[in-house]
């Protein structure tokens, strides 16, 4: 037990009128929500780098945080480890992720590093057998090593690939190992910063190589759970060729690797694509892509992705809309991509902004459902495309009529449609009902 949360108890449910700053007032993780806990609902997950990796530093000025890990090495990882534990069990949350350099040092060589990572690994194993806490997914940080300035499956430099391979094959081993439901691919520099000197085509190809190779051990070593990939359109590379959820579809589809893996997707990404985070996942939903999700927001007013705590009820009740409606995550959860921001310095301000997160993705939640249920949102969606559902519109669809099938039709018919109401505002009032 270490003394970093000193005088800081575990965070209870206690309903909306606690005035108690640590409590939750909205997220009730034994709560029955259309049949299923509402734990089991959100599957809510740590992010290891932004909670205990992270400095407070941003693009204009360094480190803020003083955490006793900080530049101690091993032993300041197996401190962290032990602190990331309480704080799961503090915050009451059942699942965390990781990076590979999240959890142990960098060493010299690959073969250091996953050296660390293994010793760490055997700490993270035994801390879940105590605990009972769960790894949601984990991956491997392809992107902050000056070695992955050009990318790592898409570098030019076939070494870089080939030790990018060998990170991912431990990393993903490891996460087997500890019962890891997924495996995340973030290619944070899978992308080009200038044309003059990009082979657009080239890189791809190595992408999708990598990708194969990825599924390919999954297999072998009998990974049970999703290989997701995480979309992001910029920042930091100028284009990234995972850019939104219908661009790494295309991509998949192209390889044919469209039945292997699914999206995690991220509020602040979608954002960054010029999306609306329910976009990205009814585009998902649609696809059968919707994996998993990172849990934050941006803030609007700057140019980069802040992953600032999620706080917009309204947004999370479409995002759960769409969730509920493809019957759940799975394997998938919510895991918080977001941090505290760099004035934030107290170890209670760690648990304030999952508390937020938490509570925010209780209120999206039961209002969905509610929507759900009351049915009248589902009607009006499903009137408004009844033409389809029989006569010319049926017959279209099935392939019963040509071009040409279709034009006589018109003018045998004398069809001639008039506008009708999108009804916009009407909705967008009825979900507010809700919220």
């Amino acid at each position: 037990m270490t003394d970093f949360f000193k005088g800081l108890s575990q965070v209870k449910y206690e309903g909306p009128t606690s005035k108690n700053p640590l409590a939750y007032r909205h997220y009730n993780k034994d709560e029955v929500i259309a049949g299923k806990r509402m734990e089991d609902h959100i599957r809510p997950a740590i992010a290891y780098w932004h909670t205990f990796a992270q400095e407070g530093g941003d693009p204009f000025g360094g480190r803020t945080f003083d955490r006793p890990w900080f530049d101690k090495g091993m032993e300041g990882a197996k401190l962290k480890a032990e602190v990331a534990f309480e704080f799961l069990n503090l915050i009451d949350v059942p699942y965390y992720a990781f990076h590979d350099v999240d959890v142990s040092p960098e060493g010299a060589t690959l073969a250091e590093s996953n050296k660390n990572l293994r010793v760490i690994g055997d700490i993270l194993a035994a801390k879940m057998q105590e605990t009972g806490k769960k790894l949601l997914w984990g991956t491997a940080n392809l992107f902050s090593n000056r070695r992955y300035m050009a990318g790592a499956a898409t570098n030019p430099d076939p070494e870089v690939f080939a030790y990018a391979a060998g990170q991912v094959k431990a990393v993903l081993e490891l996460t087997n190992e500890l019962g890891g439901e997924n495996y995340v691919l973030w290619g944070g520099r899978e992308g080009y910063e200038t044309l003059l000197n990009t082979k657009i085509g080239q890189e791809q190809d190595q992408m999708a190589r990598f990708l194969h190779l990825v599924i390919e051990h999954a297999e072998k070593i009998g990974f049970k759970g999703q290989i997701l990939i995480e979309p992001k359109p910029q920042e930091p590379s100028k284009h990234q060729y995972d850019y939104d959820v219908a661009t790494v579809y295309g991509f998949l589809q192209k390889y044919g690797l469209e039945k292997k893996v699914k999206c995690n997707i991220e509020v602040g990404h979608a954002f960054l694509a010029g999306h609306s985070f329910e976009h990205e996942l009814a585009v998902a939903s649609s696809l059968g892509m919707l994996g998993s999700v990172d849990a934050n927001r941006n803030d609007l007013q700057s140019g980069w992705d802040t992953d600032h705590f999620p706080n917009n009820a309204g947004e999370m009740a479409l995002a759960f809309y769409y969730i509920l409606k493809q019957g759940g995550l799975g394997k998938g959860g919510f895991n918080f991509d977001a941090k505290v921001r760099r004035q934030s310095l107290d170890p209670a301000d760690l648990l304030h902004g999952h508390i937020l997160g938490l509570d925010t993705l209780a209120r999206g939640l039961k209002g969905a459902v509610a929507l759900i249920e009351d049915g009248e949102f589902d009607k009006l969606l499903d009137n408004r495309y009844a033409g389809w559902d029989n006569g010319l519109g049926k017959d279209i669809l099935a392939g019963k009529l040509s071009l040409a099938d279709i034009a006589a039709k018109v003018d045998a018919d004398g069809i001639n449609p008039q506008p009708r109401s999108g009804r916009q505002e009407y909705l967008e009032n009825l979900v507010n009902r809700f919220v």
